[in-house]
Formats: C-alpha cells, sequence, structure tokens
C-alpha cells in the first residue's frame, strides 16, 4: 500500500522486482493505467451487402404483399360473391312480394270501400266514424307481410263484422313452391292463394246486451228490436271444398246436400231443410254468385260451431253468417263487390223472413238435441270414472291400512284370502263366458 502511494506523490520509482505484499493482487489493474485510449476501426465495405456497400436507402423498400389488388384477385372471393348474390337475390324478392301483397290489398279495399262506408257508420280499426273523404287505405291494416284486416259496426241488425285477407306468400317463394307441392300429396296442406273471408255477427235481439246506453237508445232499440231469426244451418257451396267443409267444419256435417238448379252446376246448397233453402235462396243471391264465378268459396248461416262441441257450454246456438272467395289476379273486382253488398244485407234478409214452421224447428232441434245428450253421456261416464278411480283408491288406502297393521303371518295369512278370491272371480268369469 506504501508503494501505491508513493507512486501516485511521485515518490521513488519501484525495483524491477517488487516485494510481495498484500495488496499485490490490486497492482494488476495498474498495468492498465498506461494503456493507449482505444481507437474505433474504420469499417470496410463489403461489395453487394445491402444498406451497406451501395447507397443508402431513402425509404421503406417497395414490395407487392403492401397492396391488397396485387396479393388477391376476385377469384378468391368467389364464396363471399356468391353469398352476397344470394343475399340480394333474397331482399329483392322479399321487397318485390310485400309490395305485390300491399298492392293487392290495396286494390281490394278500394275496390270495396264504397260499400262498406255506405253500409256501416264505422270501418276500419280509427275508433271514429269515417268521413266522404277518408283515404280508403286507412280501413285496412296490416296483420303480417300476407294477412290484412278490417273492420266495420254501426248498421242495424248487425253487431259488427270482421274481415281477413289471406294472400301468398309472394315474399318467400320457396315457402311457396313448398306449399303448392305439399298441397298435392297432402290434404291436410292447402294451396296457397289469395282469399277474403267475412264473417258478420247479427245482433238477433241483443242490442240491450251490445249497444252502449246513450241519451236517445232507449226508444230506438224498443222501436228496432226485432233483428232475432231463428237458429239453423244453411250454405251454399263450391264442390270443389265440399267434401272438406264438410270435414272441417262441424256445423255443415249435420247438414244433407242437394243441388239447385237456380245456382251454377259448380255450386250447391247444404241445408238442415228444403223450407229454409226455399226462404233464403232468392234470385239476385243466385245472380251474384254466378257473376262471381268459380272463384266463390261458400256462404255459410249457422247458430252451431265451427268445432264439435265437448262441453254442453259450446252448444249454445251462437248465430254467424260467413262468406270466401278468391281475389282475381287481374284485381277487377267489378264481379264480386255485389257479391260483398248483398253478404252485408243477408242479416236484414234473416230478420225478416228467417222464422219457419214449428215442425221445421222441431226437426232442426232433433240433431242438437242429439248432440246435447251424447255431450251428457260422454260427461256422466267421465264422471262414473273419476268416481270409480276414487272409490278404488280409497279401497286400496284402506286395505294396505289393514295390511300394516298386522303381523309377518298374519299378512301371509291375508294375501292367501284376497289371491283365492280373485281366483274365485276369474273362475266364474270363464264360467259364465263358456
Amino acid at each position: 500500500m506504501a508503494d501505491f502511494l508513493k507512486n501516485i506523490v511521485g515518490g521513488s520509482k519501484s525495483t524491477a522486482t517488487p516485494v510481495p505484499s498484500a495488496d499485490s493482487d490490486h497492482l494488476d489493474f495498474a498495468d492498465f493505467a498506461d494503456a493507449p485510449s482505444p481507437a474505433p476501426v474504420p469499417f470496410e465495405t463489403v461489395p453487394g451487402g445491402p444498406g451497406l456497400g451501395g447507397p443508402a436507402p431513402t425509404g421503406r423498400p417497395y414490395t407487392k404483399w403492401y397492396n391488397i389488388h396485387e396479393r388477391h384477385s376476385l377469384s378468391d372471393f368467389k364464396a363471399e360473391g356468391i353469398i352476397l348474390v344470394v343475399i340480394a337475390v333474397i331482399f329483392t324478392l322479399h321487397f318485390i312480394g310485400t309490395k305485390l301483397n300491399r298492392a293487392k290489398a290495396r286494390a281490394w279495399i278500394k275496390a270495396h270501400a264504397p260499400i262498406l262506408t255506405s253500409e256501416f257508420a264505422l270501418v276500419g280499426f280509427g275508433g271514429v266514424p269515417q268521413q266522404s273523404s277518408q283515404d280508403p287505405e286507412k280501413l285496412l291494416k296490416a296483420k303480417s307481410l300476407f294477412e290484412y284486416a278490417s273492420y266495420a259496426t254501426g248498421r242495424q241488425n248487425v253487431a259488427f263484422m270482421d274481415v281477413k285477407l289471406t294472400l301468398k306468400k309472394r315474399f318467400s317463394p320457396v315457402m311457396t313452391a313448398l306449399e303448392t307441392v305439399l298441397s298435392f300429396f297432402f290434404d291436410s296442406f292447402a294451396a296457397p292463394e289469395d282469399a277474403v273471408e267475412a264473417v258478420v255477427y247479427p245482433f238477433d235481439g241483443k242490442e240491450a246486451q251490445i249497444v252502449p246506453g246513450l241519451p236517445g237508445a232507449a226508444e230506438l232499440r224498443t222501436k228496432d228490436s226485432k233483428s232475432s231469426f231463428d237458429g239453423f244451418v244453411w250454405a251454399i257451396v263450391n264442390k270443389d271444398g265440399m267434401k272438406k267443409l264438410r270435414e272441417d267444419r262441424y256445423d255443415l256435417s249435420i247438414t244433407f246436400t242437394k243441388d239447385n238448379a237456380k245456382l251454377p252446376i259448380w255450386t250447391t246448397v247444404m241445408s238442415e231443410s228444403a223450407e229454409i233453402t226455399q226462404t233464403l235462396l232468392t234470385d239476385e243471391l243466385a245472380s251474384v254468385i254466378k257473376q262471381a264465378g268459380d272463384l266463390f268459396d261458400y256462404l255459410i248461416i249457422s247458430d252451431q260451431p265451427v268445432d264439435r262441441p265437448t262441453k254442453i257450454d259450446e252448444t249454445i246456438p251462437r248465430k254467424r253468417v260467413y262468406l270466401r272467395y278468391r281475389l282475381p289476379p287481374s284485381n277487377n273486382y267489378d264481379d264480386l263487390a255485389p257479391l260483398l253488398a248483398y253478404f252485408v244485407r243477408i242479416p236484414d234478409q234473416l230478420a225478416s223472413s228467417a222464422h219457419f214452421r214449428p215442425e221445421i224447428l222441431r226437426k232442426i232441434r232433433v240433431v242438437r238435441d242429439e248432440t246435447i245428450k251424447q255431450i251428457q253421456k260422454a260427461a256422466e261416464e267421465e264422471k262414473a270414472e273419476e268416481r270409480q278411480a276414487e272409490r278404488d283408491k280409497a279401497r286400496k288406502a284402506k286395505r294396505d291400512a289393514e295390511l300394516n297393521a298386522l303381523d309377518a303371518k298374519a299378512q301371509k295369512k291375508y294375501l292367501e284370502k284376497e289371491r283365492e278370491k280373485e281366483l274365485r272371480k276369474s273362475s266364474k268369469k270363464q264360467t259364465v263366458r263358456a
């Protein structure tokens, strides 16, 4: 250490052979004190080296992987292109089909709006009596892309009327084609078609229960309360759908079928009595059906439910008038408008002339009474089965209680006696059968 201090302050030079000391290990670092400072070695360029021997790069090197139009071509997007084309076709067909259905519904309401507004005080779902200058399109309401509905009320002898337009699913050609194919093979699938169904609900003498109490309405109600008529089932149907109607509707299943000379050959009458047909089948009705042509489906006057009743409450007469016809492809309703006009006025004819002799009414009530008896018998049998099930349940509970109160030996005797009793019963049954 002393030598090291001497070297720093300029002391005597060390001998050639230094004396080893305890700090000799630290003296090795002194050898670097006189070493020259390192100088950078000049860099030698290598010919052909990228970015070293040539000129310095001025920017990012060009490559085609930075341009998507050079990396890909339209042939790489065939699947995506097909998907986009299919989506475009679907949306186009959907838009066109929806527009066609809307145009068809508008054409129907425009052709029949004068009839409805002249017969009813309120048409549509607005709740306000219409004005003469009201837009006919507002009288119809879209329930879906292929269903439209209208409503009318405010007429003598008629509580209200519902109208429903069912159109083809033009917005889905695949579904329409599938339904068409299935209709050829299965009767349960109806072929898609454009049709209108109207249902009139007559007052049938119940104005006091339906019409709200208004000042001065009581006098009118007592003056014009003869809207009731006898209950029956009568219909004019297209023969093409006669079989299906008889199978689907209970009310038509209780009628008999007979052709009439006044009607076209492709229609027939379904009635409970010939006298009812003579009263209701007028020359005007036969004329409007002929004018409608084969687009006419049915006209039904009924006081019975559409589905077979299963309870006594369902046999209560509820009088309705039904009309259904198909829409023409040309949207020309000159031949069909008179049919709807006559249909709206049918309750007036029923209130004035649908009152038949007691013999006819007794004959009509026979079928209804038979249906009621069948329902009562089925209800009694069901109640008897329930009572028997309750008795069996109580008997089984009593047996189990008695069996649980016995010991093992007594239970065995009890079961043996029970088995012998069942064997005797079965042997008696076999003897009686023999």
